[in-house]
Formats: C-alpha cells, sequence, structure tokens
C-alpha cells in the first residue's frame, strides 16, 4: 500500500524503475547469497520438489493453450502469452518475503531451489512454444539467448554463487558477512514497497474477458495441480507448502515484458496482474491454510 500510494501521488516513474533495479540487482541477492553461502546449516529439501512444481506448470500451460485457442480464437503465440500468465508467478518480489514470513527461514532453501530453474524452465517454454508457432521450427539461437540471460540474471547467479560459496565452505570475512546482512535485510520490505509502486503504473486495461480467465488458471488451476503432483510424490509437509505457496502467488511482471516483446496481449496481461496481485492478498493466505502451512 506504502508502495502504490507513493506512485500515485507523486513519485516518478524513474523512482520506482531505480527502486526495483535495487530490489532485483542488489537487495535480494544479498539476502540469497548471504543465505546459500552457509549452505552446511541449510535443511536438504527433496529435489522432487521441482517435478511437482515444473509438472504442474507444463499441466496448466497445456490447458492455458487449450482455453486460449477455445474460448478466444487465439493464435499460437497469443495462446504462449496468455497460458504463460497461468503459471509465471511473482516469485522474487513477493515469493521470498512471504515464504521468509508465513513459513519461516527454513522454507528459503526450498524456494531458492526453485528460482535457480524458473525463469530458465519457463523462459524456455515460451520461447520453445513462440519460436515453433511462428516458424514451426527451433531456433538455437533463442535457446542459447534465453539461457545466457537466465544464467547472468542477478537472482540466479547470486544462488548460484552463494551455493557454491558454501560447498566450498569457504568463510565470509566479517566486514563482508555484516554488510551484506544489513543490506539483506532490506530485501523484503523494500520488495513489497516495489511492487505496489509498479502496480500503480499498470492499472486495468481492455480484454477483461482473457484477464479474468488468466486470473482463475493462475490463481486456482497452478495452486490446484502443484498440490495434487506434491501429494502424489508424498512430498515433506514443508516442500509441499514452499511449491503450492510460490504456485499460488500472482502474475509477474515478466509475463507483462513477454507480451511487449511478442506484441500480444498486453492488456490482458496488465489486468491480470493488477488483479491477481490483488486477489491473492486473499487466495494465497487461504491456500496456504487449507493445505495446513504458516500455521
Amino acid at each position: 500500500m506504502l508502495g502504490y500510494l507513493l506512485s500515485h501521488f507523486g513519485w516518478p516513474r524513474s523512482a520506482s524503475d531505480a527502486l526495483t533495479r535495487f530490489v532485483f540487482n542488489v537487495a535480494v541477492p544479498a539476502l540469497l547469497f548471504r543465505l546459500m553461502s552457509d549452505f552446511s546449516r541449510l535443511p536438504r529439501v527433496d529435489a522432487q520438489l521441482l517435478v511437482a512444481f515444473f509438472g504442474g506448470c507444463l499441466i496448466v500451460y497445456a490447458a492455458g493453450r487449450l482455453v486460449g485457442a477455445t474460448m478466444f480464437r487465439l493464435n499460437g503465440v497469443e495462446q504462449s502469452v496468455f497460458a504463460m500468465g497461468g503459471i509465471f508467478s511473482n516469485n522474487v518480489l513477493l515469493g521470498i518475503p512471504i515464504a521468509k514470513v508465513t513459513l519461516g527461514e527454513a522454507s528459503l532453501s526450498a524456494v531458492s531451489l526453485v528460482l535457480v530453474f524458473n525463469s530458465l524452465v519457463l523462459w524456455t517454454v515460451v520461447t520453445v512454444s513462440v519460436e515453433w508457432s511462428r516458424e514451426r521450427s527451433l531456433s538455437l539461437r533463442a535457446l542459447l539467448r534465453t539461457g545466457r540471460s537466465v544464467v547472468t540474471n542477478p537472482v540466479v547467479a547470486s544462488i548460484l554463487a552463494g551455493a557454491l560459496f558454501g560447498v566450498l565452505a569457504l568463510r565470509m570475512p566479517v566486514v563482508i558477512d555484516q554488510t551484506l546482512g544489513m543490506v539483506s535485510q532490506s530485501a523484503v520490505p523494500l520488495s513489497l514497497i516495489a511492487l505496489g509502486m509498479g502496480l500503480a503504473e499498470f492499472g486495468f486495461r481492455s480484454e477483461w474477458r482473457e484477464s479474468a480467465a488468466i486470473t482463475a488458471l493462475k490463481l486456482v488451476a497452478q495452486p490446484a495441480a502443484v498440490f495434487g503432483l506434491a501429494r502424489v510424490l508424498s512430498l515433506p509437509p514443508l516442500e509441499t507448502a514452499a511449491v503450492v505457496m510460490l504456485a499460488a502467488l500472482p502474475v509477474g511482471a515478466n509475463v507483462y515484458l513477454m507480451s511487449r516483446q511478442f506484441g500480444v496481449l498486453s492488456g490482458a496481461v496488465a489486468s491480470s496482474i493488477v488483479l491477481t496481485t490483488a486477489l491473492a492478498a486473499v487466495t494465497t493466505p487461504l491456500t496456504l491454510a487449507l493445505i495446513g502451512a504458516g500455521g
């Protein structure tokens, strides 16, 4: 709310952009690097959580393409972006702070594992889908470009670098560790302020029917699919709660970037970001309560 009010009542977009860059490039990477650098103390997580999370993503993505084709008569590129809106969550600005507050710091290792693969897997899915729809063939250049952008992403890079630091049992100098600690403490509140400022820029637009369908896929279908797979795989309670929480989050801003990049459904995606973020304030804690997490 603070971020929304600041943006709505006069703070320029340049301030929002600068704060968002600081959160993505400095505060959150500092938090994740510091967490992962103490690798030996982190609780071990069941890697099957990746199967549960991304398996659920692929199921809902296929359903989203089918809905886009049958209900809205979308073409292949439009179907790709529409379906991605149903599975790409706001994992950084919301996932990390919500996990830390509701599930505890022990859940961040599971969340980090998903974050490492999230952009790589989902950007690859949409890239392959769009390339196939346009050319009926796959471009190696496009896949390599996607992989490079993911590996150089500050969030992913900080997780990988911190994990390597921890595996090698390196010692962090006290001054650097304390500095990272102070910076990382700003990650949670600044993430939420940056999110609020970003929401003030989107607003509601046209294509409300498509937006409503994306919202249903994102807040209902995806957490249900992920929870179902987690139960089938008998994931431990903490991992189950972590992946379901990530699935229950609102649409991420990266989907809007995709819509702009491919030139389709920008209005529907922008509206779905606002709508899912507003509704998720109720549906995400409700989902956690229903699966018995965060208590």
